[in-house]
């Protein structure tokens, strides 16, 4: 049966219009619902739509507990309005949760009512208020007291309600805190009465000015407690309205010991324990204002830790910490106590001479420091050496502010690093010369390679037997705008030390290989291209994959590509450069052994790694027309060099009687400015194409 007949039926059996229905009509406060003996609506007021969101069309003829029953309660309605026909139970008003449309929550007081019409039918009427307004004010009412009650029971401490006269109204005393005062019945004392003597006059005195003032009054106080202080704060202030007085004392004494370690964590280093870069920079400032009112000298003293990162890389950061711990005690001993040793960070200290009579004195103690750096660590039965390098700045002379000294002797710790570490270096204007330039070329270099500074020029190499050219070894060469022509014995080592060594050695083999490209294609012959590494380009883990990737870029056999390395990349003896060279070697690619004859043990590296060549260095070529010694030395290298099934190229050939003996001598390839400098790529060009 469709609602439209439910609704007809409905009319004929029950009663609609009388006089209670019309006040129900008129009254939208309150929710109003009728149900047949099915619990069908048969009524719905204007009410019942704001409270449960159905419109009256909506609801007539829908059952109870389709429309607001939650699904949990509908056996029980169910049930109850059952009891209530059959058994005359009646259902007791009570505060209930409903839905709403939608099934949500509405909170309701719900009562009942039922009757039987003239037709023989019981109606049954519920009268439902919307309690959504109380409960939600019910609710921030207790909010506020449970608040209320949580903030009092979390005061620490005391609070006191006091007359303007002292005597105590009120209080509360968390007894788990020991404020010296005994928590007994306090009210009708006063509040001086029951605090220490010590402090009584401080309370009398804030009370007075917070009744003076109308505002509230805060300060602390300390108290004696065996071998320390506690440290209280009290707040005052005052309730005009009833002429009292609040009065709240709190223990702060943790906060008191947390704001000196902060304190103390700000200006100390947290491993040494030695003032740090902050605390030292501002007692440097305060020394040199009392150097310069005393007309005083002054030293700033900068030492650094000789080869410190090896030491954490071989043994372990733990094992550099308590080495770092020693230093710093070894460091204070040897100081007067109006002397700072600081720690800058890392290996790096300061330490600051007050009234120091000159260089002489600066330099016994840059010597006693040496000295007792010489004497080993022992540390987790280690014993262990090490050096220091040095660099003192001295006030007036090498600067009158802070930047100025720490710049200088930062400059000169430098220095002692360059002439070769485990000494003292005085700072010299000439010295921030060079620093400056090196500022200079590293702030340049930077953006050299996006602005296309660099280029490349080739110095050819020529085969003795055949007298062809057989290659050529790309050198790098930098014209910047503002510093003009910059040598790579000047620019190599900064970009090193920088990693921008990284990114132009990837340029220099890009470079290097589309020439070669070009200038076999030009020539129809087949070319070698030699390319130097750095032993900072090693570092690259990638770099075996980008030479790998370029030679097949360029569709390029790896054979013409020789890698020259220097007896450095040697030096660390690490596995991953092992294995880069053997990988490289087994691609193909020609290893070369550069500047032979300058290191120390590049005899023992010759049988270690798969080298292919071997180039002779400048420094002997230059001799051997006219120093015995040099052409035995060269002589004996050749030799050994084929024995070993190397090729040998000689470097630095200017003169035709160094090639006449190098020839007779079997060497196998040459360069030089004999044949020709290193020239421009379309320079290059036409001297091969003409030679």
């Amino acid at each position: 049966m469709d609602l439209e007949k439910i609704d007809t039926l409905l009319t004929h059996q029950y009663v609609f219009n009388d006089p209670l229905h019309q006040l129900f009509n008129a009254v939208d406060a309150i929710s109003v619902q009728g149900y047949d003996e099915e619990r069908r609506v048969i009524y719905w007021n204007q009410g019942s739509e704001l409270v449960y969101g159905y419109t009256e069309q909506e609801a007539k003829g829908k059952k109870l507990e389709d429309l607001i029953i939650p699904d949990a309660m509908r056996e029980i309605v169910i049930s109850a309005h059952g009891d209530w026909l059959s058994k005359g139970i009646e259902i007791p008003a009570a505060e209930l949760t409903l839905w709403r449309k939608g099934k949500q929550d509405i909170p309701v007081y719900s009562s009942h009512v039922l009757f039987t019409n003239q037709f023989g039918k019981k109606q049954m009427y519920c009268i439902d208020i919307d309690l959504t307004n109380v409960k939600l004010a019910q609710a921030q009412a207790m909010l506020k007291q449970h608040m209320l009650e949580t903030i009092f029971a979390a005061i620490p401490d005391m609070f006191f309600l006091v007359e303007t006269d002292g005597t105590i109204i009120d209080y509360h005393v968390n007894p788990e805190n020991n404020h010296q005062i005994v928590p007994k019945s306090l009210i009708g004392q006063t509040i001086t009465d029951i605090l220490p003597d010590v402090i009584t006059h401080k309370f009398q005195t804030n009370i007075a000015k917070a009744l003076l003032q109308g505002e509230m009054i805060s300060f602390e106080y300390s108290l004696p407690k065996q071998d320390d202080l506690t440290h209280f704060e009290a707040r005052i202030n005052t309730l005009q309205k009833y002429n009292q007085i609040m009065v709240i004392i709190r223990d702060i004494t943790e906060q008191h010991k947390s704001a000196e370690l902060i304190r103390h964590q700000a200006f100390y280093d947290s491993l040494t324990l030695l003032p740090n870069r902050f605390l030292s920079l501002d007692r440097l400032s305060q020394l040199l204002l009392e150097a310069e009112r005393n007309n005083e000298k002054a030293a700033v003293v900068f030492l650094d830790i000789d080869d410190f990162k090896k030491i954490n890389d071989s043994l372990g950061h733990e094992i550099g910490d308590k080495l770092l711990v020693h230093a710093s005690k070894r460091l204070q001993q040897f100081l007067q106590n109006q002397d700072t040793v600081g720690r800058l960070g890392g290996d790096e200290f300061i330490i600051l001479l007050k009234g120091i009579g000159g260089h002489h004195n600066a330099t016994l103690i840059a010597e006693d420091l040496l000295q007792a750096f010489r004497q080993p660590f022992n540390i987790d039965n280690r014993e262990l050496v090490l050096t220091v390098s040095i660099g003192v700045a001295m006030y007036p002379n090498n600067g009158c502010t802070v930047s100025d000294l720490l710049r200088n002797a930062d400059t000169a710790m430098y220095q002692a690093k360059s002439l070769g570490r485990n000494t003292y270096s005085f700072f010299t204007q000439e010295m921030n010369n060079v620093m400056q330039r090196r500022f200079e070329i590293e702030e340049q270099m930077h953006v050299a390679i996006e602005r296309k500074e660099f280029t490349l020029f080739f110095q050819p190499q020529i085969c003795l037997k055949s007298h062809k050219i057989v290659g050529a070894e790309a050198l790098l060469r930098w014209h910047n705008p503002v510093l003009g022509n910059v040598t790579p014995d000047e620019f190599i080592p900064i970009a090193e030390q920088t990693g921008l060594i990284i990114p132009i050695g990837e340029f220099v083999l890009k470079q290097a290989l589309t020439f070669l490209v070009e200038w076999q294609a030009k020539d129809n012959c087949e070319y070698t291209m030699a390319v130097n590494l750095s032993p900072c380009q090693f570092r690259d883990n990638r770099l075996y994959e980008f030479i790998s990737q370029t030679l097949s870029k360029y569709d390029l056999s790896p054979k013409l590509l020789e890698l020259e390395i220097t007896e450095g990349v040697l030096l660390h003896g690490k596995a991953d450069i092992h294995n880069t060279l053997i990988e490289i070697s087994e691609s193909g690619i020609h290893l070369s052994m550069d500047d032979f004859g300058t290191g120390y043990s590049s005899l023992s590296y010759l049988r270690q790694y798969p080298f292919d060549v071997l180039k002779i260095d400048r420094s002997f070529i230059n001799g051997i027309s006219s120093n015995q010694a040099d052409l035995n030395l060269v002589k004996a290298t050749i030799a050994m060099a084929h024995s070993l099934g190397l090729t040998v190229v000689a470097e630095g050939v200017e003169t035709k009687e160094q090639l006449t003996l190098l020839e007779e001598l079997n060497c196998d390839a040459v360069q030089g400015y004999y044949f020709s400098k290193p020239l421009p790529k379309n320079e290059l060009l036409n001297f091969s194409a003409s030679f």
